[in-house]
């Protein structure tokens, strides 16, 4: 049988040899699913530029659907949907002036956390003696009620979680 490869791009495998991989590697169906895959972690801006100098797709704009897919050499954006990414490109830009001006960082962002982080350090340093007092335990923002969240995720009882007697570790 021998060693097989597999594609995760393609989801599939086939016999590992040279000839088959480099016959898969350099195929239109691997090449084609490598570029789909990275086309997800494109920024907006990249994304805008491309869409904005496409022409829009006829069959698409009609029909609401194309033979050739993602592969068509036309734009499959309508009008709102690059006003909505022209729209998120700004916010972003924004944003990102904001950071570089030194402006407050909206709370909850892991600028804010790594900030509050170096202070305790920095704080535990200058005050190694003193015992500090751990912080009550916080659910992040946005998470669902306590009720439904899973009991890995819930938090640990008053005291921590009671040991069955007997029990030895290790």
């Amino acid at each position: 049988m021998g060693k097989r490869y597999f594609c995760d791009y393609c989801d599939r495998s086939f016999q590992d040899n040279l000839h088959n991989r480099k016959k898969h590697l350099n195929g239109v169906q691997h090449l084609r699913a490598k570029r789909v895959w990275y086309d997800l972690f494109r920024d907006a801006a990249a994304i805008l530029q491309e869409e904005q100098s496409k022409k829009p797709c006829r069959k698409f704009l009609q029909t609401g659907q194309c033979d050739f897919g993602s592969n068509c050499r036309f734009s499959h954006m309508t009008e709102q949907d690059l006003e909505k990414l022209s729209a998120q490109v700004q916010g972003e830009q924004r944003s990102k002036e904001l950071r570089q001006e030194g402006a407050d960082v909206p709370p909850g962002t892991i600028e804010d956390w790594l900030e509050k982080r170096a202070k305790r350090l920095s704080a535990a340093q200058n005050n190694s003696t003193l015992p500090e007092k751990p912080a009550p335990f916080q659910y992040p923002p946005g998470w669902p009620a306590v009720q439904d969240l899973p009991p890995s995720l819930q938090a640990p009882p008053p005291g921590g979680w009671p040991l069955p007697p007997g029990l030895q570790w290790g």
